[in-house]
Order: structure tokens, then C-alpha cells, then sequence
């Protein structure tokens, strides 16, 4: 078993920046790959950044070059940094781990931000 436990977010201005973290403990040898997905009120969750075991990054193409996902040398710990915030960004974002069989996820937090 994992547990997600994230923390970060909140409310910021337009071109703001937030940071995103989303510490796994337990059985985190099972997980294949980290993602930070989002869901805004009325839409389907959606993938913002995943990155792989061994370091590989994938994007939506709404967030390139201004979101960057890492994780830290224990694997133990994802973060998303988010730079020049829009409006659009406002959701609650939830960090997932990926394995075979069924996946984790944590707890959602929510990110707003003004115009």
C-alpha cells in the first residue's frame, strides 16, 4: 500500500507562480511513474505532467514551458512547479501514482488563480 500525501496551492494572481509537492510513503517500489493531473469544475480530470522512474518528463501541451515537474533522489517525493499561472490553471490537482494493477492517487488541492 502507498499513501499520497500532497501540500502546496492556493490562491495567487495571474503570472503568479505556486509550488506543488506530493510525498509517497509505503510500498513505493511498486510505482512505475508520478503525474500531477487536474480537474476544473465542470471538465474531466485531466494528465498535466507525468514523469517516469528513471526521469522521463511528458507535458500537456497547455502547461509546456511554464509547469516543470520533478522528483527528488529517494523517488520518494514529486513536485510541480508552476510558473506564469493563468487563469485557465485554476483546478485541484492531484498527484497519482502510477503502477501495475490499480493506481494511487492523493488528496487534491485545490489552486486558484485570479485575473
Amino acid at each position: 500500500q502507498v499513501q499520497l500525501v500532497q501540500s502546496g496551492g492556493g490562491l495567487v494572481q495571474d503570472g503568479g507562480s505556486l509550488r506543488l509537492s506530493c510525498a509517497a510513503s509505503g510500498s513505493i517500489r511498486s510505482i512505475n511513474a508520478m503525474s500531477w493531473n487536474r480537474q476544473a469544475p465542470g471538465k474531466q480530470r485531466e494528465l498535466v505532467a507525468i514523469i517516469s522512474s528513471d526521469g522521463i518528463t511528458t507535458y500537456a501541451d497547455s502547461v509546456k514551458g511554464r509547469f516543470t515537474i520533478s522528483m527528488n533522489n529517494a523517488k520518494d517525493t514529486v513536485s510541480l512547479q508552476m510558473n506564469s499561472l493563468k487563469p485557465e490553471d485554476t483546478a485541484v490537482y492531484y498527484c497519482r501514482g502510477h503502477r501495475t494493477g490499480s493506481d494511487y492517487w492523493g488528496q487534491g488541492t485545490q489552486v486558484t488563480v485570479s485575473s
